[in-house]
């Protein structure tokens, strides 16, 4: 591969989504990371960050709230001004993880509002299609380009305290379809990962998360959780020219959790 070809990460800081930049730039992608993080956190994620630029390809990290539409387009046009002279972005993975952990009814606890749902919404799914079209608009996206997102079991079955994100991880699949047969003309293939149960920052936020990983396990075929690195395979798997036949479908990365 040419060593002109970015991968932009939404949300790469952490979990999913490190895990694959780490994994892409291994494999000579350039790589674009948007994050949102404290600055408390900022020396351990430096020290991620630094594993990615020993790989000898060109990091560029930008903390700032990419749900923000004024500021999408000022990281867009950042972008333009940093990529050399014929670089494209060949892989953008959408990892954000920002969303309410409420039930829908409780005697005693705060329940979701509609503006629960509508954050969530906006944030782990229109999101997609937002910075989808808007670099496609502006012209950054390589002549085959890779989409690439991350949904649930939560999909299909209902979970406590998940109701929000679910009806998020819904529609960021009806999304991804819709973008695989839309935008197919100007060469983007766009595809969900379903993750089995990963020990991840965002996991450990769901109430009862502990309950969750132990059922998970029972399930497993292969007695243990799924690891950022397993999805992060799978995402480089996607990218590869051998990938470029499969669009607009869910593939399952859970070591078989799903089966029972």
């Amino acid at each position: 591969m040419e060593n002109r070809y970015w991968a932009l990460i939404l949300g790469g800081s952490s979990g999913l989504g490190l895990a694959t930049a780490k994994k892409l730039a291994s494999h000579g992608y350039h790589i674009i990371i948007i994050h949102r993080d404290r600055r408390a956190d900022m020396d351990i994620i430096e020290e991620h960050f630094k594993e990615i630029e020993a790989f000898g390809n060109q990091l560029l990290a930008m903390n700032v709230d990419a749900l923000n539409a004024e500021k999408r387009k000022g990281i867009i046009d950042n972008i333009r001004q940093k990529l050399p002279f014929g670089h494209k972005i060949k892989v953008m993975v959408h990892s954000m993880a920002k969303g309410t952990l409420k039930p829908m009814y409780s005697k005693t606890a705060l329940t979701l509002t509609d503006t629960d749902f509508r954050i969530t919404f906006d944030a782990m799914a229109l999101s997609l299609f937002d910075w989808t079209k808007a670099l496609e608009t502006a012209g950054l996206f390589a002549d085959d380009t890779r989409v690439i997102s991350f949904t649930s079991e939560g999909n299909t079955k209902a979970l406590p305290n998940y109701s929000a994100v679910s009806v998020a991880k819904v529609a960021l699949e009806a999304l991804t379809r819709s973008i695989a047969l839309e935008f197919a003309s100007v060469g983007i293939k766009a595809n969900c990962i379903q993750a089995g149960i990963t020990m991840t920052k965002s996991l450990s936020m769901i109430p009862g998360f502990e309950q969750i990983k132990e059922n998970a396990l029972s399930r497993n075929p292969n007695n243990r959780l799924t690891t950022p690195e397993d999805i992060a395979n799978a995402v480089y798997l996607l990218t590869t020219d051998e990938a470029k036949w499969i669009t607009g479908t869910v593939i399952k990365v859970d070591g078989g959790e799903s089966l029972l």
